[in-house]
């Protein structure tokens, strides 16, 4: 029998994601293309499955540690410390059903009830919602006004106005902008946790697919306070195996393996052993990847902005963010509009929260096939043309 009080009111209130509706809804249009979520079109490289494979034929089905299998804990931590100049030991590693359940059991090891997250936005939602799921508040900072960048000043003013603050949550490249931050940027901001004595939460899952230099790691500059959260989904085209990583101070991670073991034990045994090919062995198969993400980027850019739009500076992830021009249709009466006649989906910056309004996020994490033909769509449909079945 339906009513509140048969179950938990904060779950209740909780709206499922509009991203995977909109998704589920635009998959049923005939001849629609898709540049809605973050799903590489590459599959696992082969040494990768292989590992698996072997993994399940050798019989690893048992359960593992419940922060992973030590030989995959110790070779995360010496590819994270390689490729990002950190610092860490295999103590410092929770392996993770996805960086996705790495945001919960963080979130969930750091909070106490009335404890303010301050999420800088647009950004995947999921931030916000966790933040809910574990007893905190979260205050969202509209970056908008200043490129999709979260500024120390900004940062002071939300810390003075919210004085429960106690983590600030980074994801850069970002899901949606594509925008990134520089070490100056970073040192910043840094700087200002560092004088308040605030985690960062810094999820770092797209951080191999950096187009403009190289990527630079908050756990770098403040170790003592990230939370890193990265793994295999993006960088190794791993999204369906569900691998993720935590590092962090070791006093943190002593406390969110608890919160790791009684929410999921343990990740899959045998995608644990590809995971640990993924990173002994598969130190630069993003870079493939990379390179065919920066084409398609630059093509889709280059039709965008010929069609009218404009867009955050794109320096890494897999995503545009593209302003919808004055005049036209705006967010979902634009998109499942562009989805009704032009055959194209795509998602709403509303989808990400203050400062998303008027905007589109497009995902070119799909075939260059399929990418040329959605930009063409959307010049004609920018121009009045419509998809004809």
């Amino acid at each position: 029998m339906a009513g509140s009080k048969n179950y938990n009111k904060t779950i209740e209130k909780i709206a499922v994601s509009d991203i995977r509706q909109f998704d589920s809804e635009a998959s049923q249009l005939p001849g629609i293309i898709k540049l809605t979520l973050g799903e590489p079109d590459f599959n696992t490289p082969e040494h990768i499955k292989e590992a698996a494979i072997k993994a399940i034929q050798d019989n690893k089905s048992h359960y593992t540690p419940n922060a992973g299998i030590p030989e995959l804990r110790a070779a995360t931590a010496k590819y994270f410390n390689e490729k990002y100049n950190l610092n860490y030991q295999a103590s410092q590693v929770i392996t993770t059903i996805g960086a996705t359940e790495g945001i919960n059991a963080s979130l969930q090891a750091l909070l106490n009830p009335g404890d303010t997250v301050l999420v800088p936005t647009p950004v995947f939602p999921i931030y916000m919602v966790d933040t809910e799921i574990n007893g905190g508040q979260f205050v969202t900072l509209d970056t908008s006004a200043d490129d999709f960048i979260l500024t120390p000043n900004r940062l002071e003013e939300a810390i003075a106005a919210h004085p429960t603050t106690k983590v600030v949550v980074f994801n850069y490249p970002c899901n949606p902008t594509g925008v990134t931050y520089s070490r100056e940027q970073l040192e910043a901001i840094a700087a200002v946790a560092r004088k308040h004595d605030l985690w960062i939460l810094s999820d770092e899952i797209y951080a191999e697919l950096t187009y403009s230099g190289d990527h630079i790691s908050m756990a770098e500059i403040l170790p003592e306070k990230t939370v890193l959260l990265s793994g295999l989904s993006k960088s190794h085209a791993m999204t369906g195996w569900r691998i993720g990583f935590i590092l962090g101070p070791q006093a943190f991670i002593d406390q969110a393996i608890k919160s790791h073991q009684y929410m999921v034990t343990a990740p899959t045994t045998n995608a644990q052993y590809a995971a640990l090919e993924a990173v002994s062995h598969g130190q630069n198969d993003a870079a493939v990847m990379k390179a065919e993400y920066a084409r398609r980027r630059e093509y889709l850019k280059t039709a965008l902005e010929d069609a009218g739009f404009t867009l955050a500076d794109p320096q890494g992830a897999f995503y545009l963010f593209a302003k919808i021009p004055d005049g036209k249709l705006q967010d979902w009466d634009f998109v499942r509009d562009l989805a009704q006649k032009a055959r194209v989906a795509v998602i709403p910056g509303l989808s990400f929260g203050p400062g998303g309004e008027g905007y589109i996020r497009l995902s070119y994490a799909a075939s260059m096939e399929n990418i040329k033909l959605a930009a063409s769509r959307i010049k004609d449909y920018m121009e009045g043309k419509y998809f004809d079945d």
